[in-house]
């Protein structure tokens, strides 16, 4: 069985947002506005954090893209009381919409602030209805959502591999982030499988994990990356 996982390349974002919009477009992430934004109910799954060095001229700014990290020692799931986050096959943290409570207990156990809330009803716009994804749900208000590495595309890719009688390919299953990434620098698949990409980075001597003293064990990796680059 797969345990997936993901490595960012640093060294390779340029912060332009491709992986964000691809997301959203992907698993229907309703918009806020702009005055909701502010009060910080803006639900981006996939969020870029950008970090500034120094200041006027000589400012410097990093890039680090953030989705959820799947822990294999997951704090959400422990606390939710009614198993709506919970640890699915091959290691993803995944979200039942349809048990959520709303209690909000796992957003405050995620020490990456990886969840978000759904405030209100998701009102899609006619004109935007036929872009919607049929594979992935509408959530409706009151529930906590989360980036979900595309489990919807895995369960497409496996479908597949079963229709035509053999197994799941090496780069079959992609995640709508990696596939948009202009620069390569999301890299996606198997961690136990120490032939693929994603293992060999992430064994890399510039491989880190952010907050790993915490002992969650996040399966999302980074590969360190040089001098930050000018504003």
């Amino acid at each position: 069985m797969a345990r997936w996982g993901m490595v960012i390349d640093l060294d390779r974002c340029t912060g332009c947002q491709s992986c964000v919009i691809a997301c959203k477009s992907e698993n229907n992430i309703p918009f806020v506005g702009e005055e909701q934004a502010k009060l910080g109910r803006g639900i981006s799954w996939m969020e870029i954090i950008r970090e500034v060095h120094g200041e006027g001229e000589n400012a410097r700014v990093r890039f680090l893209p953030r989705p959820c990290f799947h822990c294999e020692d997951s704090p959400c799931t422990k606390v939710c009381p009614v198993n709506a986050t919970y640890r699915a096959e091959e290691g993803l943290v995944a979200q039942n919409y349809e048990r959520c409570i709303g209690c909000r207990f796992c957003m405050v156990a995620c020490p990456y602030t990886a969840k978000y809330f759904n405030w209100y009803k998701n009102e899609i716009p006619q004109i935007m209805k036929n872009h919607l994804n049929p594979d992935v749900s509408v959530r409706e208000k009151g529930v906590v959502e989360k980036c979900t590495f595309c489990h919807h595309r895995l369960q497409k890719a496996k479908d597949q591999a079963a229709f035509e009688k053999r197994e799941l390919a090496p780069g079959e299953y992609q995640t709508a982030c990696q596939q948009s990434c202009p620069t390569d620098a999301i890299i996606f698949g198997d961690l136990d499988d120490p032939g693929s990409d994603v293992s060999r980075s992430a064994r890399s001597n510039r491989a880190f994990r952010l907050m790993e003293e915490l002992g969650t064990a996040p399966k999302v990796y980074y590969l360190e990356r040089g001098e930050a680059i000018e504003v």
